[in-house]
């Protein structure tokens, strides 16, 4: 089990210009193979006129499911350097096309490399990545007099509470790493001198 690993949360495109040619990354999430090609469709159609769409793409916590394509390009100099940057970069359920118009001068092999990687880098500085963990799904209740209270305290150490519920009873629904669950409900047992209700309702990558 992949206990955490890096991702985007949303669509963003970096542009930029190498010897008059104009490389433009489009980044996007994509939790399946299927969205991923759609995405890729989806940007050659808003650039018909481009010579070339280049793309990557790497599904799922570990990285398993993952291709890429030089469209065109000469093999080894596109899609693979994108998909190095993505796998060297530890990013996850994403995927990448670079769309190239051409500007007449020759990149050359090692040039054209550097270009397609360097813009898929470049994509995901200016977009950013956030973590997800592996976390058990908790939800914690407690009446409405020591909620305050025990809000402040599991802020105050750090747990990620993921959505807080109001009805007869406040409800804190909370990720908590799988190792540290039974360390845990000790402490919400000492916190709220046992009072507090807790049920463990599965487990998700959650972003932190």
């Amino acid at each position: 089990m992949i206990d955490r690993y890096l991702t985007v949360t949303r669509e963003g495109v970096h542009e930029s210009e190498i010897k008059r040619s104009r490389f433009l990354c489009a980044l996007a999430p994509a939790d399946t193979e299927e969205a991923a090609q759609e995405f890729v469709r989806r940007i050659r159609k808003a650039h018909p006129t481009a010579g070339h769409h280049c793309f990557a793409y790497v599904i799922g916590p570990d990285g398993r499911l993952h291709r890429a394509s030089d469209d065109g390009e000469p093999g080894g100099t596109a899609g693979t350097p994108m998909l190095q940057v993505l796998l060297g970069r530890e990013v996850r359920d994403v995927v990448a096309v670079v769309t190239r118009y051409y500007g007449g001068i020759q990149l050359g092999a090692g040039g054209l490399a550097r270009a397609y990687g360097g813009a898929v880098s470049a994509a995901l500085d200016l977009i950013g990545t956030v973590e997800r963990r592996h976390l058990t799904l908790v939800t914690v209740t407690t009446d409405h007099q020591r909620a305050g209270r025990l809000e402040n305290e599991l802020r105050a150490s750090g747990r990620t509470l993921r959505e807080t519920s109001y009805g007869a009873e406040v409800t804190f629904h909370l990720g908590i790493p799988d190792a540290d669950l039974p360390a845990f409900r000790s402490w919400l047992a000492d916190t709220t001198s046992g009072t507090a209700g807790c049920v463990v309702e599965g487990s998700a990558y959650v972003e932190v």
